[in-house]
């Protein structure tokens, strides 16, 4: 038996899982909030319902590090830091270089580095998660997990855009996708739920969350996908815009007096989406409670699903049908009205679910109505246990090679 950790590290969070492999048991999740402030929040959940949680001054990532494993030995969550085995580090961008999850080594990180513009809001706080964990842990494996890599089976038609071919040829100017850590884990536990291979299936899985995507998935593998070049296109999200005319964004900086395109992608990113349209929220659930007496709430939330089921409609053409849509993360697992609506506009493809079975939040369900010819299901995400299967397979590997 051994312990892996599952890490996420945003430029001032670190959200972690620990788990005890091979059987897969969670044994403590928690959140350091705000670091680098006077007033950092460290949360950690363990046992039957344990939380502790505290307010303290955390310097930087190697700090919040330290703090994590202190607070796992005092909970008695480990004995000794030596059980922990390995850690397994959610990257986003992975670029053209990265069509798999890797151990780290210095090329790999260097690499990681050079890959910063196709997520800087993601992948510099990614790296210096890496470098300080393998400071505080350095014998340990640590193992990149990329989110674009599950779109590395994209067809040219798909991931490139109809722009002068040499911006591919001399900048790697094309789709990348995201969210493919959890496309990976729905995909292959709706094929369990199905009853069938995931290679004999075709899915259209729904990633709603505060970031939102949809991909096309056939054989088990992704075939198109809403995300770009960067995260912030496709589906309208909780803060970043979706799609949007780029000639859009010129006329609206020359009416608004930014000479910068940061600023403006400062806007699409963080000012956008749910929030810049409804102006009350970029969470669903405030959106939802608004709209009874507030027009602009209710047209962002006629917007988000208007743009699900315009993915979904295109993605049914491009696959040629498919066998089931499945919903997935914040909104998707916990909104029983969007669900039930997207189901609704789709009905004219055999889509229906059924209301008493839509009536829940967060449970594995098959929601299908008994006459939908194309089932929709319900799977919570688990990106963590996807991340702590790929270390423990590259320790596997790399003790087989060291045997030999």
């Amino acid at each position: 038996m051994s312990k892996i950790i599952a890490v996420n590290a945003g430029s001032s969070t670190l959200k972690f899982k620990l788990f005890e492999m091979p059987a897969e048991q969670m044994l403590a999740e928690g959140v350091i909030e705000r670091i680098a402030l006077p007033d950092a929040h460290v949360e950690i959940k363990y046992g039957d319902g344990q939380k502790y949680e505290q307010v303290t001054t955390v310097a930087d990532h190697e700090a919040a590090i330290q703090i994590l494993l202190e607070q796992l030995l005092d909970l008695n969550i480990i004995n000794d830091y030596n059980e922990i085995n390995g850690v397994g580090h959610r990257v986003v961008a992975g670029g053209e270089y990265f069509d798999h999850s890797v151990v780290i080594t210095p090329d790999v990180l260097k690499k990681m580095e050079s890959l910063s513009e196709l997520a800087p809001l993601h992948e510099p706080a990614n790296v210096l998660g890496i470098k300080a964990f393998q400071k505080v842990l350095p014998n340990v494996i640590s193992v990149a997990v990329f989110d674009t890599a599950f779109h590395a089976t994209l067809p040219e038609q798909n991931y490139l855009y109809s722009l002068p071919y040499e911006y591919y040829e001399k900048y790697r100017a094309r789709k990348y996708g995201a969210h493919g850590i959890s496309y990976r884990y729905v995909s292959r536990r709706a094929a369990e739920i199905l009853g069938k291979p995931v290679e004999n299936l075709k899915l259209i899985v729904m990633h709603l969350g505060a970031g939102a995507s949809i991909c096309a998935i056939k054989g088990g593998q992704s075939y198109d996908t809403s995300m770009g070049f960067t995260p912030l296109t496709g589906v309208t999200m909780a803060t970043r815009s979706g799609d949007v005319d780029p000639s859009l964004l010129a006329y609206v900086m020359q009416k608004e007096g930014m000479s910068d395109i940061e600023e403006m992608i400062d806007v699409l990113n963080k000012q956008s989406g749910l929030l810049g349209i409804s102006g009350v929220s970029a969470d669903m659930r405030d959106v939802e409670v608004a709209q009874t007496d507030n027009h602009r709430a209710k047209v962002a939330r006629e917007i988000y699903i208007n743009r699900i089921v315009r993915y979904i409609g295109a993605y049914l053409a491009e696959l040629g049908g498919a066998d089931a849509i499945v919903f997935t993360a914040g909104v998707g697992e916990n909104s029983i009205t969007v669900r039930q609506e997207v189901a609704d506009q789709l009905h004219y493809f055999g889509i229906g679910v059924d209301p008493e079975k839509n009536n829940v939040r967060g449970v594995e369900r098959d929601l299908s109505a008994p006459d939908s010819k194309i089932k929709t299901l319900l799977v919570p995400t688990n990106e963590e246990l996807m991340i702590v299967r790929d270390v423990v397979k590259l320790a596997n590997e790399q003790a087989e090679v060291s045997d030999k």
